[in-house]
């Protein structure tokens, strides 16, 4: 009888000792939910930077957990003083001895990426999760067919028509299909872009080709006409990636999708 009541009383211990570690734990964890947050916080903006560097590749979405990080930041001051910054980079090497003195025969190009370089597609993205639902590439088209891209003033103003006005032969190398020309066209102008000296688009010969292999082939089409490439501006790695190389890139952030 002795034993079953010290039997009883430890099992009655250890219930009390499991209950009170329990309330520790969960006030422990209560306590910690700004750090919790804050770990969030700090996890998003590392896989963010590990996008723009190149690090984190071939991704179809972002994660669930940093869509609202990666929704704050497109749409943030914060966002368009990390372009305007990479944007800075370009007017200054453009001054610089390091970069190029035009040979007046017509040959020196700079390409531009269309989306996300030169207009915006947060627009879209805005209703489409940032990046946090796979691509749809028909909805997307037929957001693109409705003209109203706005432009990204900061590649605008004054980069865009700068180099133009330089004398550099501008080529606008885009991975939207060549049923769509009209429409990009028309919204390129639209919102003050003109004076390029083409636009090239995806042709039913190019409509499975890994998107890297594309843009090195629209490049080695522009060295094979004779043209220097002085510089490449993108939203997307694969637009700098293979050869012909250009002999400077610079890279805008986009962490919404990987092409």
């Amino acid at each position: 009888m002795g034993k079953l009541i010290e039997f009883l009383l430890l099992i009655s211990s250890l219930l009390i000792v499991v209950a009170a570690d329990w309330r520790i734990l969960n006030q422990k964890k209560k306590s910690n939910n700004g750090a919790v947050g804050d770990g969030l916080k700090k996890y998003c903006e590392s896989w963010r930077i590990n996008v723009e560097v190149n690090n984190i590749r071939g991704f179809d979405v972002v994660p669930q957990e940093c869509v609202e990080h990666i929704r704050n930041y497109m749409t943030s001051s914060q966002y368009k003083a990390d372009s305007e910054r990479a944007l800075e980079e370009v007017t200054l090497y453009l001054s610089s001895s390091c970069c190029c003195t035009l040979e007046g025969d017509g040959k020196d190009a700079w390409i531009f990426d269309v989306d996300d370089t030169l207009i915006s597609t947060i627009p879209y993205f805005k209703k489409h999760g940032f990046g946090g639902e796979k691509v749809n590439a028909t909805s997307l088209e037929t957001w693109m067919k409705e003209r109203r891209a706005p432009a990204l003033e900061h590649t605008l103003k004054p980069i865009f028509h700068d180099i133009k006005d330089q004398g550099f032969k501008i080529f606008l190398i885009s991975t939207r299909r060549e049923t769509l020309r009209s429409s990009s066209v028309d919204n390129l102008i639209k919102v003050g872009y003109h004076g390029w000296t083409s636009l090239v688009l995806r042709g039913l010969e190019d409509e499975f080709m890994e998107v890297q292999k594309y843009k090195s082939k629209a490049r080695h089409r522009l060295n094979d006409e004779g043209y220097r490439i002085r510089g490449i501006i993108g939203d997307q790695w694969s637009s700098f990636e293979g050869l012909p190389a250009a002999k400077r890139t610079f890279k805008l952030p986009n962490s919404m999708y990987y092409i």
